[in-house]
């Protein structure tokens, strides 16, 4: 890292609520730390993880550190929104709107989001509207494929290589290891507006 400059941040939040479907979140968590470890830029990312995220604690979340990357495990519920927990921890919905409000509001320090969760293609297209780039899964997506796309993205990403690099370097990850749904990943890039 160059002297001065500060280390980007990426910010995991996940959720798992009572009553859904075990989701492996410790592994996925577990293989981005690695990949970050073993990458040749590791000193120039902080890994910060948040777990059993609450909706009422997103907003203090992202004030209090301010990341370049947004990770989001956990399950999607298509047009209702992604799944976060309440305060009994069981599921609650954050809608699309609502994530691009917050987004919009974070839109000076947040590069990219990496939504790994079912069907949270509606929530990707509302948040490109104000962040560089967003991934998504545009259907059903399986622990060991979701696992394998943040490998492959967070070792890209740490080597240097661009988030839409980075995106290719994840689909590839699923393809090695021939799990089949290496087209569920898709990113969407914010159409900047000259002024």
């Amino acid at each position: 890292m160059v002297q001065g400059q500060l280390a980007k941040k990426i910010l995991i939040l996940s959720a798992n609520p009572i009553g859904t479907d075990r989701l492996r979140l410790d592994q996925e968590v577990r293989e981005i730390r690695e990949a970050l470890q073993k990458a040749r830029n590791r000193d120039n990312f902080e890994l910060l993880i948040e777990t059993a995220v609450r909706t009422k604690d997103i907003q203090q979340i992202m004030l209090y550190n301010r990341p370049q990357i947004v990770h989001f495990s956990g399950h999607g519920a298509g047009n209702q929104g992604l799944i976060f927990e309440d305060i009994a921890g069981r599921a609650k919905p954050i809608t699309t709107e609502a994530l691009a409000t917050l987004f919009g509001l974070c839109a000076n320090y947040v590069e990219c989001v990496v939504l790994n969760a079912c069907y949270s293609v509606v929530q990707a297209k509302g948040i490109a509207n104000h962040i560089g780039y967003v991934v998504a899964m545009r259907q059903e997506v399986g622990d060991e494929a979701a696992i394998e796309y943040s490998r492959g993205f967070y070792s890209a990403i740490a080597s240097g290589e661009p988030y839409d690099m980075a995106h290719e370097y994840g689909r590839s990850a699923i393809q090695i290891e021939d799990l089949g749904e290496e087209m569920t990943p898709i990113i969407k890039k914010k159409i900047w507006i000259n002024c």
